[in-house]
């Protein structure tokens, strides 16, 4: 599995003009899955996620994590996350797992981080959306499990 997150001041998600889901402070965190992919990366990058310590505390420095912050995550499923760009100008997703096995991963993870402690809003799964981001910092880390 591989996640994208970005600290942000807020990020919603849009679907065909109809605000879905949305944050203030926080993450918003795109996953993709890969071929293969397991209910133990998901959990691992979970408590990965939610004890991450890049929100700054009272001195600036970053030492506090989602948890800690009282933030928030949005999580969006990502499946791009897995271009391969080997060969020729248009993105192969051989690598990403199929839709049937990589929502219950998504959802997995979504869960886990909520059960961690941390409040959770979610992407629509197959969906096409617009995705707003307000990056904070900017703080933008990749994690792969």
């Amino acid at each position: 599995m591989r996640i994208l997150l970005q600290r942000v001041t807020q990020g919603s998600v849009t679907i065909d003009g109809k605000l879905v889901s949305e944050i203030g402070p926080g993450l918003v965190i795109l996953v993709g899955v890969g071929k293969g992919d397991t209910a133990e990366q998901a959990d691992w990058l979970a408590e990965k996620v939610a004890n991450l310590r890049i929100f700054e505390d009272d001195a600036g420095k970053m030492n506090r994590s989602v948890l800690e912050a009282g933030a928030s995550a949005l999580v969006v499923s990502q499946f791009t996350l897995y271009a391969n760009m080997d060969k020729g100008r248009r993105p192969s997703f051989i690598e990403a797992a199929l839709p049937e096995e990589a929502e219950p991963l998504v959802d997995r993870f979504a869960k886990k981080l909520q059960f961690a402690g941390v409040p959770v809003k979610t992407g629509i799964f197959r969906a096409v959306m617009q995705v707003e981001i307000h990056n904070d910092g900017p703080v933008t880390i990749i994690l792969e499990r």
